[in-house]
């Protein structure tokens, strides 16, 4: 039987360490970091994220703003406000929630964030950076994982690593950090599967981790005794909220495991206050 790594406890220990590093740089620059949450449209679609947002910021004395714009506002007057974000030296980090509207692009938006203020580490500029290893702003989610990984003890030099799911926010940028580790990834997506070899990677990974969006998309028998298993997805099946891996099954053939709620999503909120205190150490630390 697994060993669960449990985000909402770790999470209970980071918070402690972020909280005296946001009391060190207020004393030190006499100014507060502060974050622009920005919403279009529906709040209610991005509630749970939010509300996790601005009580944690405000436990670590981080200012936190919400905006939210009508759904039927321009893409030109939300790259405006961005601008004028971006210019203020009393903002530290700038975010915008999703969903957007349809006639959003999110990636757009995103691009026109000051690279120092974008906490979520999603820009063409911080991903790049993500890529010759010299970011200090990474996409959170990723960063949650790799936490996670960590936290299990497991040395990853050498350890095979298959991702199920190459996005953005997850599979490509934690691609990179267990590079960085000296892990032998793999990313596996609709393809692999068109072919027939994911349950071969999989069976094979000391590592595994779900991100593809489906709800227990990876059986526990496709599992390596002895693996770790971080499950990243968030599907509701029925009001029950549920991950991209079996757990059950799962969890009778990995060394550690992630439940699916309390893994990688209470990580998340806290590498997301982490990077807000690295952007402020860089508008800041000059």
């Amino acid at each position: 039987m697994s060993h669960i790594l449990d985000g909402r406890t770790l999470a209970l220990k980071m918070k402690e360490v972020l909280k005296g590093e946001v009391e060190q740089l207020i004393a030190l620059y006499k100014h507060t970091p502060s974050i622009v949450s920005m919403t279009v449209g529906d709040e209610a679609a991005a509630a749970m994220y939010v509300n996790a947002q601005k009580r944690m910021a405000e436990y670590l004395g981080i200012r936190y703003t919400l905006k939210n714009f009508s759904p039927t506002v321009s893409q030109d007057e939300i790259l405006y406000y961005i601008n004028q974000l971006n210019s203020d030296p009393n903002v530290t980090g700038v975010m915008i929630q999703t969903p957007l509207p349809k006639q959003m692009n999110h990636q757009v938006l995103v691009d026109a964030i000051d690279p120092h203020k974008d906490i979520e580490g999603v820009s063409v500029v911080n991903m790049g950076k993500l890529v010759f290893s010299s970011s200090t702003i990474v996409p959170c989610t990723a960063a949650s994982a790799l936490h996670l990984i960590k936290s299990s003890g497991l040395n990853l030099r050498g350890k095979e690593a298959v991702i199920v799911g190459r996005s953005e926010i997850v599979g490509k940028p934690l691609s990179f950090l267990l590079l960085q580790e000296n892990a032998t990834v793999t990313i596996c997506h609709s393809g692999t599967s068109e072919a027939g070899k994911l349950v071969d990677h999989l069976k094979r990974a000391d590592i595994v981790v779900g991100a593809v969006g489906k709800p227990n998309f990876i059986q526990g028998h496709w599992i390596k005794e002895g693996a770790v298993v971080i499950d990243v997805g968030i599907n509701d099946v029925n009001g029950k909220i549920v991950g991209d891996v079996e757990f059950e099954s799962a969890a009778q053939r990995a060394a550690f495991i992630t439940p699916v709620p309390g893994g990688v999503g209470p990580v998340t909120v806290l590498m997301l206050m982490k990077n807000c205190c690295e952007a402020f150490k860089l508008q800041w630390g000059k």
